[in-house]
C-alpha cells in the first residue's frame, strides 16, 4: 500500500479519469488520513467532492467542497462544485451565492456566467411557484373553514389539499404557513369529511420526512391521534391509523428519505418518541373510551411495528419492552367475553387479532429465558384469575388461555397444564348457565387440536358435550358443542360414536350446519363455528355431496371467507379440498387388499361418490357458485390471517378445479390465474408444488398476455421452471413444458425471462427422456426458445452437444418431435451460418436424416427439412457443392418439378429455392437447359 499523499492523488486523479469513481473516492479518502498539507488537503477534498458528483451523492460532494473552501476560500474549483451541489439539492440560493463568488473571480468565464442565468431564471420560478402556491393552501384553509362556502367547493379544496399534502414541496409550504394548526381547526370542526381531509392531508406530509413527521407528533400530541383513532367511524379511524403508521415508518427510518443538507441534518432521538407511541397503543387496548374499531387499529400497528421484520436483525427490544409493560393487557383482550356486560367494546376480529399478536410476540423472542418470562407472566396473570369463589373472574381466565392457544399453540398448551384447568374447564361444561357453557366449550374446541390433551378431553368431556348438544336450545352453543364433537372425533382418530349420536347420520349434523351457515340472523363469530363443523363433516362423501348442491350454503360460505378470521380461512379452504377430493390419498396396493381380505382384516373402500365422475360434478358445480372470486379474495388476507397451511389448502383446491382444460378460462377471468402466482411463491413446498402445477395447466392452454396481463406474466416463470425437476412427477414436468413452450413463443422479453431463470439445462435434460411426450414437449419448447440470440450463441459454442442432439432427433420416430426438432434445426441454420457447417461435422447421419425429412409423408416436416436444405446451401458454395453431389439434387429436383398445387405450394416453392439458389452458384443449370 502506498503512503505518499501526493502519489495517492495521482493514482486517485487516473481512476477518476478512468470514469472509476468508486476507487478514486476510496483513494482520495486514503489520501486525506495521511496528509498533514493543508494546500493538498483542499486539492484532496475538491477532488473527492467531484467524485461524489458523478456518483450523484450531493450532500456528500457540497460536504467535502465547503471543506476544501474552509481551506481555501477563493478556491474557484471547490465553489463551483458546491454549487453544483447545492443546485441538484434543491437549494438555489445558496448555489446562486457560490457561482456569484466564482463569476467575481474569473468575470469572462463564460460556464459561470451562463450557470448563474440558469440559477436566477430557475429561483424566480421557484419563488413565483412559491407565492402561488401559498396563496392556494392560504385560499383551501378559507373555504375549508368558512362554514358559508359551497359543499362543493369545500370537497374540491379538501381533495386539493390531500394531493399538495403528498409532493414534498406543497407539504412543505403547508408546513411552513402554519398549516399544521389550521389542519388541527378543520379537524376540531367535528365534520367528518373535514376531518377526512385533514388526517390524510397530515399523512402525505409525514411519509418519506422524519423532521416534519416528529414535529406532527409532538404539535398534535399522541393522546389526542389515539384519541382520534378511537373514534367509531371506521374510514375516520383507519385514516388516522394511516397517519399514525406514516409517523412510525419515518422514527423507525422506513420509507423513502429525502435528501437533506447539512443545515437540516439535526439529530433526532427517536426511541423516546416510539415507547410513547407504544405506551399509548398498549394504553387503548383496555380502555373502555376506545371503540372495537380503535382497538382493531392499535392492534394492528403494534402487530406490525412491534416484531422484528427480519430475524437476521438481533435486536428485539421493541417486542421485550411490549411483553414487559404491555402483555397482560393483550391478554386482557382474549380474556374478553362479548356476551357479559362488562366486556370491552370489540369488533368480530379484535380477539383473533390479539391472539396474532401474542404469537408474533412469542415468536420473535431469541432465547428460553425471555420465552420463560413470556410463559411467567402469563401463569401469574391467569392464576390471577381464577377464582372458585367468582365464576365470571374464573371465566376470563379459560378465556384467556383459549385466545393463548389460537395464538402461540405451544404455550397455550403449557397453560393447560396449570393445576386446575383442566378440571375446571370440564366443570363448566356441566354449568346451568349458558355462558359458562359457551366459553367451556370453546376452549375444549381450541385444546383438542393436541392429542395428549384430547385424550383427557376424550375421557371427560365428550358425553358432556352430547348431553349439551341435546339439552341446550342456545343456538351459539349448540354449534360450538358439535364443532367439539367434531374436532374430538378427528383427534381421536375416529368418528367416536357421532354416527349413533346423530342417530345413524352425519347428513342430519350436516344439515344443521348449513341452517346455521345460512342463518344471517347469528352472529358472524357463530357462524364461523358452522364452517368449522363443515370443514370436519365433509369427509362423508354423501355430506360433500350435499353440500355443493346447496347454493346459499355454499354463498354463505363465501361470504363468510371475506372476513379477516383465520379459524375461518383455514376452514373453507379445508371444506373445499374435502369437496374437491383434493387431499392426498394412499393408493392401495391390489396384493395387499388381496392379502387383508384373505386373512379377514377390514379393507376401506372407495365410497361410491368419491369416484371421478363425482368429483367432477362438484368441480363444476362449485366453479357455477363462484368459488374462484372467492378464493382469489383469501388469497389477498394479510400474512397473519393467510397462514401457510391454508394456502397449500387453496393451492390444492385451485389445482383440483383447474383439471379439466374447458374450465380454465372461467378460471383465468375470475382472478384465479392472479391469486396462484403469490401461493406458488410462499408457503410450505407441498403448496408452491400444487399451485405452481396449477399455473402451469393455466399458462398451457391460455393466451399469456390475457392470463397474466402486464408485468404479471414474467412472474410465473419462476414457478413453471421449479417444476422441472426429477422430484416431480411426469405430468408436473410435461404441463410445465407446455407452458414454457407457449411462453417461449410469445416474445423475446419472455424467452430472456426463461432462460435467466437457468431452465435451458433442464429442458436439454428432458430432450433426452425415453418417454415419448417429455421429449417431444422439451423439444417443442427448444424449438421456440432457439429464436433467441443468446441460445443460439450456446448451439454454436464449442465443446456441447446440442446442435447433435437436435439434428438426431429430426432422425426420430415420433413425427411430433421430427416437426419440432426440424423447427428448431431450421431456425437455428437460418440464423447463424456457422451452425450450417457445424452441422455436416456433429452425426455421420446428418445427410440420411436431412434427405428423410425432405421426403417425409407429414408436409410440415418435408417444409421444415427443405428450409434447412436452403439454409444450408445459401450458407456456403462449398457446402452447396457437397450437397449437390448428393442425392438430395434428385430429391429437389423431382420436388421442384411437380406442378403447382395450393396444398403444398409451400412445399414445392422452398425446393425450387434451393435449385435457384444453386443455379445462382453455377453448380446447376437451368431446367429449360438441362
Amino acid at each position: 500500500q502506498m503512503e505518499d499523499p501526493i502519489q495517492l492523488k495521482e493514482e486517485g486523479n487516473k481512476y477518476f479519469q478512468a470514469s472509476d469513481y468508486e476507487k478514486a473516492v476510496q483513494t482520495y479518502t486514503q489520501a486525506i488520513k495521511l496528509n498533514k498539507d493543508k494546500s493538498l488537503q483542499a486539492v484532496l477534498y475538491r477532488n473527492r467532492a467531484a467524485c461524489f458528483l458523478k456518483k450523484e451523492e450531493y450532500a456528500k460532494a457540497a460536504s467535502d467542497a465547503s471543506r476544501a473552501i474552509d481551506i481555501n476560500s477563493s478556491d474557484i474549483k471547490a465553489l463551483y462544485r458546491r454549487s453544483q451541489a447545492l443546485e441538484k439539492l434543491g437549494k438555489l440560493d445558496q448555489a446562486f451565492k457560490d457561482a456569484q463568488k466564482c463569476a467575481t473571480i474569473e468575470p469572462r468565464n463564460k460556464n459561470f456566467q451562463e450557470t448563474l442565468r440558469r440559477l436566477g431564471a430557475n429561483i424566480q420560478e421557484k419563488l413565483r411557484i412559491q407565492f402561488s402556491t401559498d396563496s392556494r393552501v392560504q385560499k383551501m384553509f378559507e373555504i375549508l373553514l368558512d362554514e358559508n362556502s359551497e359543499k362543493e367547493k369545500r370537497e374540491k379544496a379538501a381533495n386539493n389539499l390531500i394531493v399538495l399534502g403528498r409532493e414534498e414541496a406543497g407539504a412543505e409550504r403547508i408546513f411552513q404557513n402554519n398549516g399544521v394548526m389550521l389542519l388541527l381547526q378543520l379537524i376540531e370542526t367535528k365534520n367528518a369529511e373535514l376531518i377526512l381531509a385533514a388526517v390524510r392531508t397530515l399523512s402525505g406530509m409525514c411519509t418519506g420526512h422524519k423532521a416534519r413527521a416528529t414535529a406532527i407528533l409532538h404539535y398534535l400530541g399522541i393522546d389526542n391521534i389515539c384519541m382520534w383513532m378511537s373514534v367509531d367511524n371506521e374510514e375516520i379511524s383507519l385514516a388516522v391509523c394511516s397517519l399514525l403508521q406514516a409517523i412510525t415508518d419515518c422514527l423507525l427510518g422506513q420509507g423513502k428519505e429525502e435528501q437533506h443538507g447539512k443545515e437540516e441534518a439535526v439529530v433526532l432521538d427517536t426511541k423516546k418518541d416510539l415507547k410513547m407511541i407504544t405506551m399509548r397503543l398498549l394504553d387503548m387496548l383496555v380502555s373502555k373510551k376506545v371503540s372495537g374499531q380503535g382497538r382493531d387499529r392499535a392492534l394492528n400497528l403494534l402487530n406490525k411495528n412491534i416484531p422484528r421484520q427480519d430475524l437476521k436483525d438481533h435486536d428485539n427490544s421493541r417486542t421485550i419492552f411490549v411483553i414487559d409493560n404491555g402483555l397482560k393487557k393483550i391478554l386482557k383482550v382474549v380474556g374478553q367475553i362479548p356476551e357479559m356486560p362488562d366486556c370491552l367494546p370489540l369488533t368480530e376480529n379484535t380477539q383473533l387479532t390479539a391472539s396474532v399478536l401474542l404469537n408474533k410476540l412469542y415468536d420473535d423472542l431469541r432465547c428460553d429465558p425471555e420465552r420463560d418470562n413470556y410463559r411467567v407472566i402469563c401463569e401469574e396473570y391467569i392464576k390471577s384469575k381464577i377464582d372458585p369463589q367468582d365464576m365470571d373472574k374464573t371465566l376470563h381466565a379459560i378465556q384467556m388461555v383459549s385466545g393463548v392457544l389460537q395464538g402461540p399453540f405451544d404455550l397455550g398448551n403449557k397453560l393447560l397444564g396449570m393445576k386446575g384447568v383442566m378440571e375446571m374447564m370440564v366443570a363448566l361444561c356441566g354449568s346451568e348457565r349458558e355462558i359458562d357453557q359457551l366459553v367451556a366449550v370453546e376452549a375444549l374446541i381450541h385444546a383438542s387440536t393436541k392429542l395428549s390433551r384430547a385424550t383427557f378431553i376424550i375421557s371427560n368431556g365428550v358425553t358432556l358435550l352430547k348431553e349439551i348438544y341435546k339439552k341446550t336450545k342456545n343456538e351459539k352453543i349448540k354449534i360450538r358443542a358439535l364443532v367439539g364433537l367434531c374436532k374430538l372425533g378427528s383427534a381421536g382418530g375416529t368418528d367416536y360414536g357421532l354416527r349413533q349420536f346423530a342417530e345413524g347420520s352425519t347428513e342430519k349434523l350436516a344439515k344443521q350446519c348449513r341452517k346455521w351457515l345460512c342463518n344471517t340472523s347469528i352472529d358472524t363469530r357463530t357462524r364461523k363455528w358452522a364452517v368449522e363443523g363443515m370443514a370436519y363433516l365433509t369427509f362423508d362423501a354423501d355430506v360433500k355431496d350435499d353440500f355443493v348442491e346447496d347454493e346459499p350454503a355454499l354463498q354463505a360460505m363465501f361470504e363468510l371467507a371475506k372476513t379477516s378470521d383465520k379459524t375461518i380461512l383455514y376452514s373453507v379452504a379445508s371444506a373445499l379440498v374435502n369437496c374437491t377430493n383434493s387431499y392426498d390419498t394412499k393408493e392401495l396396493v391390489p396384493e395387499l387388499v388381496q392379502l387383508a381380505k384373505f386373512s379377514k382384516q377390514h379393507v376401506p373402500e372407495e365410497h361410491p361418490k368419491d369416484k371421478k365422475d363425482f368429483v367432477v360434478k362438484r368441480v363444476k358445480r362449485l366453479l357455477k357458485a363462484g368459488v374462484v372470486s372467492a378464493l382469489a379474495c383469501m388469497v389477498k388476507a394479510d400474512s397473519a390471517i393467510l397462514t401457510d397451511q391454508s394456502k397449500e389448502l387453496i393451492a390444492r383446491v385451485f389445482l383440483a378445479l383447474c383439471e379439466d382444460p374447458k374450465d380454465r378460462g372461467t378460471i383465468v377471468a375470475q382472478g384465479g390465474g392472479k391469486a396462484l402466482i403469490p401461493l406458488a411463491v410462499e408457503g410450505t413446498e407441498v403448496g408452491k408444488i400444487k399451485a405452481s402445477h396449477a399455473l402451469a395447466k393455466i399458462a398451457a392452454v391460455s393466451n399469456p398476455d390475457m392470463a397474466f396481463p402486464g408485468e404479471r406474466v414474467y412472474e410465473v416463470v419462476r414457478p413453471l421452471v421449479s417444476l422441472l425437476n426429477t422430484e416431480r412427477d411426469g405430468l408436473q414436468n410435461y404441463e410445465a413444458l407446455l407452458s414454457l413452450t407457449n411462453f417461449a413463443g410469445r416474445s423475446d422479453k419472455l424467452r430472456t425471462k426463461i432462460i435467466k431463470e437457468r431452465a435451458l439445462p433442464d429442458i436439454e435434460n428432458y430432450m433426452f427422456e425415453n418417454h415419448d411426450q417429455l421429449r417431444q414437449a422439451a423439444t417443442e419448447c427448444m424449438c421456440n426458445l432457439v429464436v433467441n440470440k443468446e441460445v443460439q450463441e450456446r448451439f454454436v459454442a464449442d465443446g456441447n452437444d446440442r446442435l447433435k442432439l437436435v439434428v438426431l432427433l429430426c432422425g426420430e420416430d415420433d413425427e411430433k418431435v421430427q416437426v419440432a426438432a426440424a423447427g428448431a434445426l431450421a431456425m437455428l441454420t437460418a440464423a447463424q451460418k456457422k451452425l450450417c457447417s457445424k452441422m455436416t461435422e456433429v452425426t455421420t447421419q446428418w445427410l440420411e436424416i436431412l434427405q428423410r425429412l425432405c421426403l417425409h409423408d407429414n408436409m410440415e416436416v418435408q417444409h421444415r427439412g427443405l428450409v434447412i436444405a436452403f439454409n444450408l446451401i445459401s450458407a456456403d458454395k462449398e457446402l452447396a457443392k457437397k450437397l449437390v453431389e448428393t442425392e438430395l439434387l434428385e430429391i429437389l429436383t423431382y420436388i421442384g418439378k411437380q406442378e403447382d398445387d395450393p396444398k403444398k405450394q409451400h412445399v414445392i416453392n422452398a425446393a425450387r429455392d434451393c435449385l435457384t439458389r444453386c443455379m445462382d452458384y453455377g453448380l446447376i443449370k437451368p431446367l429449360a437447359q438441362a
